[in-house]
């Protein structure tokens, strides 16, 4: 089987509590008993496959290139997208488009009110980097890897979430909580999936202690997680904060966390002094 279908087995078993088993044969399958058939890759390689553009059949090997460079029908975007043309369309109609694009023509003022717009979407992202290089100026940082174990809810029907072990960060302890499309009822059924994360603060506080934190890939991991930084205050009174977004691309990448026996991630914490 492909590699996304393998992954997406794997998630729907931790869901559903279950051992992943293959849909042709029905033995067991994990990351630890299955490995790569060099040879049934070749074959399959060499087997037609539909272009998803323009519908023609070609070998499984060329079918990328094809559909990267080749074909005709390939979904392309106008040169002047970088002036706000919002055009998408087949490769074969786009000199016809840019020939009759509007946008060269526009007038100076015109195109200011565009680049201004795109110019507010990219000073969002500068922001963000900005505000990550700030707090790498504070004095007291923390980061530590965390390994998110699976457990079940006590509930008639169980539900899964992660947790880690308590973890020692800026002389402080702490607990990371996770769970899945927040703690829907099955959502082994559902193909968007979304991780949340919870921190809480195990210690005892004399004051209370302003963070910020993040998570990001661990080590040696390939999914794709875009930064997203956290703020909160902790009190002995107060000391977990809200279920917030793992901010993972896509529910692919979320497969790729579920699929895995331990989902291992990087934390950082940065205690703000006044």
């Amino acid at each position: 089987m492909c590699a996304g279908c393998f992954i997406h087995l794997l998630a729907d078993a931790r869901l559903k509590e279950e051992q992943a088993t293959c849909p042709n044969c029905r033995c067991e399958i994990s990351k630890s008993l299955c490995c790569r058939n060099l040879a049934v890759e070749k074959a399959v390689s060499e087997l037609p496959s539909e272009c998803g553009f323009c519908l023609r059949q070609f070998p499984r090997s060329l079918l990328e290139r094809h559909q990267k460079e080749e074909c005709q029908d390939r979904v392309t975007q106008c040169k002047y997208k970088r002036i706000g043309c919002p055009w998408h369309g087949p490769f074969h109609e786009l000199t016809v488009h840019e020939a009759a694009c509007a946008h060269p023509t526009k007038t100076g003022n015109e195109l200011m009110e565009i680049l201004d717009e795109m110019d507010q979407s990219h000073r969002k992202e500068m922001q963000l980097y900005n505000s990550i290089f700030s707090l790498l100026s504070f004095e007291k940082i923390g980061y530590t890897e965390v390994q998110f174990r699976p457990y079940r809810t006590d509930d008639f029907i169980t539900r899964l979430y992660y947790e880690t072990p308590r973890f020692t960060v800026l002389n402080q302890t702490w607990v990371l909580k996770a769970r899945v499309n927040d703690s829907e009822r099955n959502p082994n059924l559902s193909c968007k999936r979304t991780l949340s994360f919870q921190l809480l603060l195990k210690s005892k506080v004399t004051a209370p202690l302003e963070c910020s934190f993040l998570l990001l890939k661990g080590p040696y991991d390939d999914v794709r997680i875009s930064p997203v930084i956290y703020h909160f205050v902790f009190t002995n009174e107060s000391n977990e904060t809200d279920y917030v977004p793992l901010p993972i691309i896509d529910s692919v990448e979320c497969n790729k966390l579920l699929a895995a026996k331990n989902i291992n991630l990087r934390l950082f914490l940065f205690q703000i002094q006044k």
